[in-house]
């Protein structure tokens, strides 16, 4: 077996072929950034750099990499029985998966339907909210609502509802019948704000005007991240969440809680649901589920969602809908063993107890060149940083490179720089990433 750590570093010409998501291609393939090894909270790059991650791969990796419970499991797995169908078929571990998610869910969300991805996820959980409107007679409603600034993932129900610009503006007209809620930062009234911004929670009530303006009886859903990440790390006022399950309560539209990122501990709780203390209708997962190890999502739903698609005939199909590779077998392998991990470390009660230190370690930033804004909660936080003139981005995209040639990985999104390292990170390693920004700000113009 060939390790990726032996392979001879590429020449420029073998890096064509790839098509890089989410990437200047350009950029990066005249000037390579490879990783080929992973343990605890480093990399190891192809030039044999360690490399400090600070933000758990892609905000997925909880336990740390390369963890060994969970490596064996999947090894055991692949060597035991590789693949299954889920169509008409099942295996035991999927099952099992299914059952200690619900014991970790909130309140009645007690089912769980399998996918890949985030974005699988969200497309999934878009088209049960149709398809159950419709079931109970509501089939008027198809009306989807989602927020300004809001990342669904990249689906075309994803960007739909989602609300980043550059996600959508090159795919010309996407779902119809979508409308999206204001988002909830605003920097002159919430900059620098520790937890949950005081200011804001009113803008949940814009979903009543868009009640008003569409007729409740023509909207099915609302999706929101109860902490918005991709777009740049935006907290949840207080009272907002609560406001929205209020509103979408009466109005018998079904709430979405995309906790793609929050979800498994990210928030120092099981999900961001618990935390913020709103039971949605379903929760889309993936990332920390095998924490980043092989790919997995899922929804969860209500029980109320699940009996209501099971009326039918008892052999026909009750949801037509699926993939491939759905509850495959070496992710359940790995879902499981990171979810005894979780348990065995107690991982989520660490994220609590580390979240104090990066939110103090990030907020020390305040007052450091550039910076306009630093916000936080659990183990997520970021650091705004002003645009440079005429280059929108650049400022941003200049941290993330000197960061990492100063062994540091941290993520940029325009001029924002977005933090979550693994639930195991150290004291020390808080200290060497907040203390790299800062030498880094210092130097860039």
């Amino acid at each position: 077996m060939t390790l990726l750590s032996d392979v001879p570093r590429l020449a420029s010409a073998d890096l064509d072929a790839y098509w890089m998501p989410f990437t200047a291609n350009r950029q990066f393939k005249s000037a390579p950034r490879m990783f080929v090894k992973a343990e605890g909270m480093y990399y190891t790059t192809d030039d044999g750099r360690q490399v400090l991650d600070g933000f758990a791969g892609l905000w997925c990796c909880n336990a740390g990499h390369c963890r060994p419970g969970i490596v064996a499991a999947i090894q055991a797995q692949a060597a035991e029985m590789d693949y299954a169908p889920s169509f008409q078929m099942g295996h035991p571990l999927a099952f099992r998966l299914a059952n200690r998610i619900v014991e970790l869910a909130p309140g009645k969300l007690d089912h769980v339907f399998f996918c890949n991805s985030g974005s699988e996820a969200v497309d999934s959980a878009l088209k049960i909210a149709l398809a159950w409107q419709r079931v109970r007679g509501e089939g008027a409603r198809t009306r989807l609502i989602g927020r300004e600034r809001g990342y669904h993932g990249v689906g075309f129900g994803g960007i739909s509802v989602g609300g980043i610009a550059a996600n959508r503006k090159m795919f010309g007209t996407l779902l119809a019948g979508v409308d999206h809620l204001p988002h909830t930062h605003v920097l002159e009234k919430n900059a620098y704000s520790r937890g949950q911004p005081e200011w804001g929670a009113h803008l949940a009530d814009e979903l009543e005007r868009l009640v008003t303006l569409h007729d409740a009886s023509t909207i099915a859903a609302v999706i929101v991240e109860p902490l918005a990440g991709s777009t740049g790390v935006l907290v949840p006022p207080r009272g907002y969440l609560q406001r929205l399950r209020e509103i979408t309560r009466k109005h018998g539209i079904l709430l979405i809680f995309d906790e793609v990122i929050t979800a498994f501990g990210r928030m120092g709780t099981n999900f961001a649901a618990d935390l913020y203390g709103v039971e949605p209708d379903m929760i889309t997962f993936a990332k920390g589920v095998t924490s980043g190890t092989v790919p997995m999502g899922g929804v969860i739903v209500s029980s109320d969602i699940y009996r209501a698609f099971m009326g039918g005939p008892p052999g026909a199909i009750e949801l037509f809908h699926g993939y491939t590779y759905s509850a495959h077998p070496l992710a359940c392998a790995a879902g499981i063993a990171a979810l005894d991990l979780y348990r065995d470390e107690d991982l989520f009660a660490r994220a609590a107890r580390m979240a104090p230190k990066l939110e103090a370690a990030l907020h020390g930033l305040k007052g450091t060149r550039h910076v306009v804004d630093i916000r936080n909660h659990g183990m997520v936080g970021a650091v705004e940083l002003a645009a440079r003139a005429g280059a929108p981005g650049a400022r941003g995209f200049e941290t993330y490179l000197e960061c990492f040639e100063a062994g540091v990985l941290v993520r940029q999104t325009g001029d924002i720089i977005a933090l979550a390292p693994a639930f195991i990170v150290e004291d020390a390693q808080i200290d060497r990433i907040a203390s790299t920004l800062r030498d880094v700000l210092s130097r860039i113009e």
